[in-house]
């Protein structure tokens, strides 16, 4: 019985990551505008934990929205990092490679935080999982740290600050803007966690 996790690269994935210890990692290029970083991100931390790591690539920011799109933000947007349904579009992509490769449990890197948006909260999680599970496969899906900050989650996985600095949370580019909320999260994180980034 194999697990996965979707690897974004990003400092909650990683350290998920580092927790859980699945066996597989996903990460998707969707085509946001900081694929190639969190790509090389994820590959890193892939590596170093070790995970055997697939990388899936489906342009699809013909349909994106806001900061990750690099367009205005949808009308529907509740932050400037919206994209319409994608954690659902990511969920169903990872579960299509996963399924290939004997994968029947996913792990999403979710925490309290990512409630501002509909698809970050446990309902969506545990729909999302209640649908995969009456399909072929009956892959479920499940956010372990929903109900942490990212700090909690950092403490709890015991990962280090040499790990976490290979990150890469930037929503508008391959090199960090220091300006959008990814980035302001990542820094925010490492002055609370007392790492540092001198």
């Amino acid at each position: 019985m194999k697990t996965g996790i979707l690897l974004s690269g990003g400092m909650d994935s990683a350290a998920l990551s580092w927790w859980k210890r699945p066996d597989i990692a996903f990460t998707i290029d969707y085509g946001q505008l900081a694929a190639e970083a969190e790509i090389q991100a994820a590959t890193t931390i892939a590596r170093r934990v070790p995970l055997e790591h697939h990388i899936i690539k489906v342009d699809c920011r013909a349909l994106g929205s806001g900061d990750m799109a690099g367009n205005a933000a949808d009308n529907y947007a509740p932050a400037s990092d919206w994209w319409p349904y994608r954690n659902q579009l990511l969920v169903t992509l990872t579960a299509m490679k996963a399924i290939t490769l004997g994968v029947v449990h996913i792990f999403l890197g979710s925490v309290k935080s990512d409630a501002l948006h509909r698809d970050g909260t446990i309902e969506f999680v545990d729909a999302l999982s209640k649908l995969l599970e009456m399909q072929e496969g009956a892959l479920r899906v499940e956010a372990p740290a929903i109900d942490m900050s990212t700090v909690e989650l950092i403490r709890a996985s015991g990962i280090s600050s040499a790990e976490l600095a290979w990150c890469h949370s930037c929503h508008t580019s391959n090199v960090s803007c220091g300006s959008c909320r990814g980035c302001y999260k990542y820094f925010n994180v490492f002055e609370e966690i007392g790492y540092g980034l001198d």
